[in-house]
Formats: structure tokens, sequence, C-alpha cells
């Protein structure tokens, strides 16, 4: 898990040489484990492409929002360049909408207009927008551990069942 030396790591590559495979010599372990997450920085910047040139395929959270989805335009010409110059085998894997508000029309319209553009590429679970999920970490915990039985765990529930089938 991160802690605060990571927040210097971003100046820390500026100058390495090979700054961006990083991090893939470090992951050494990945033929010890089935899946391997790595929760990346919201920016696309050297901590971000030391994950895309390490990972195998890219699981990308999307938020049923306006600006979320102006966003993922960057993202994919990011992905694009990644596969071209640093990991030809990077793959997408899914887009996971998250925050996800079924009273909203604006919600209902991301996920209609991810859907027709990602097609199967979208995993069905959707990840609902919860106070328990929100709580979770000022309280140390998963969500999982925080509150079981919330409408948000059980998504993430249906989510890790959805992965493990599709790997």
């Amino acid at each position: 898990p991160s802690n605060i030396h990571l927040s210097g790591a971003q100046v820390d590559l500026l100058d390495a040489e090979g700054r961006e495979f990083i991090l893939k010599k470090k992951l050494g372990i990945k033929n010890h484990y089935d899946y391997i997450f790595i929760d990346c920085p919201p920016s696309l910047g050297i901590l971000t492409l030391n994950s895309l040139a390490a990972a195998d395929s890219v699981l990308i959270p999307l938020q049923c929002e306006y600006y979320a989805l102006e966003g993922i335009n960057q993202l994919l010409r990011i992905i694009v360049m990644v596969q071209e110059s640093l990991n030809k085998s990077l793959k997408i894997e899914g887009v996971v909408l998250t925050m996800y508000d079924p009273r909203t029309n604006l919600s209902q319209q991301v996920v209609s207009d991810v859907r027709e553009y990602f097609q199967d590429k979208v995993f069905d679970a959707i990840i609902p927008r919860n106070v328990k999920l929100s709580e979770a970490p000022s309280f140390g915990k998963p969500i999982g551990l925080y509150d079981k039985t919330c409408p948000g765990s059980i998504s993430y529930e249906k989510l890790a069942e959805e992965v493990i089938n599709n790997g």
C-alpha cells in the first residue's frame, strides 16, 4: 500500500534512467499472483505511465458524470501511446461505472453512452453513490469490512466476481 513516501516519487523519477519501467522491474512477483491491482492517481503523470508500462491490462473506473466522459478521451489516447511505445501487450480489461445515481438523467445517459461506445468492455456491475463507501476510508477499513451489506459493498462483490469470471 501507498504511504507518504510515494509523494516524492514523481520528482525522484523525473531524472531516472528508464523511468517508465521502474515499477515493471520491481514487480518481479507477478508470477506468484493471479491478480495485482495498481490503483493509480487520477493524473496522467510518470507514476501512471509506470503502472501502464507494467500492467497486462487496464480497468478503467468512470464516474457517471459529464467531465468524466470528457477525460476518458485523454486516457484512451495515453493508453494508445503506451501500447505503441512502452507496452505493446497492454489491453483494456474493461470500464467500471462508478458513483452511479439512478435518480439522475445524467447518470443514466453516461451509462448509455459508455455502453454504446465500449460495448462488451463495460462491466455489468455498477458501483452506486453510497454513503458507506465514502465513510469506510475514514475508518481505515475496506468496504467489505466496514459494511458488507450496503449497496456499494454488494456492487463491488459483484464486480470482483465478474473480473474473476472474465479472467
